[in-house]
């Protein structure tokens, strides 16, 4: 029984963190912790010892997250559950980048050529994909490729 109790203790933080990265509440990664011990307890005997314990807990925390995502129809399957997920780290990146720091990129495109800095604005602001870029500027979509990514080398350089 301690050497559960150690496990536990050992490994709360980790799977709570975990699952509040997954669930972006705390009363439910919370609630989903206990329930990750729970049945870590009563599956014990199918720890082979093949991965860290803290992996074979986040993964048994993952499924109950998947499971309880079903239940309330959230998600439909573990696919959309990582759509959501890189949308909400799309989202958090976004707000992290100041519009000073936009400012300064900006700034550095002016340098650019032109038709160089249009690629940039067009696939940048525009959200545009490279073939709509090659349409646009009557290029092929392979040009608006290299020329996007000689543009963004040579942002780089730029002081």
């Amino acid at each position: 029984m301690q050497d559960i109790e150690k496990i536990y203790e050992e490994y709360f933080e980790t799977v709570n963190k975990y699952l509040f990265c997954l669930t972006h509440n705390s009363d439910i990664s919370e609630e989903l912790t206990q329930e990750t011990f729970c049945k870590a307890v009563k599956k014990i005997n199918t720890y082979k010892g093949e991965c860290k314990m803290s992996v074979w807990l986040c993964q048994i925390a993952k499924n109950l997250w998947y499971d309880q995502c079903r239940k309330n129809k959230k998600f439909v399957n573990t696919k959309e559950s990582e759509l959501l997920n890189m949308q909400v780290l799309s989202s958090l990146e976004e707000q992290v980048i100041s519009n000073d720091e936009k400012i300064r990129l900006y700034k550095k495109m002016q340098k650019l050529d032109t038709q160089t800095r249009e690629v940039m604005y067009l696939r940048i602001t525009g959200e545009l994909s490279f073939k709509e870029i090659g349409i646009i500027l009557n290029k092929t979509e392979n040009w608006a490729r290299v020329t996007f990514y000689r543009g963004k080398n040579q942002l780089k350089e730029v002081d």
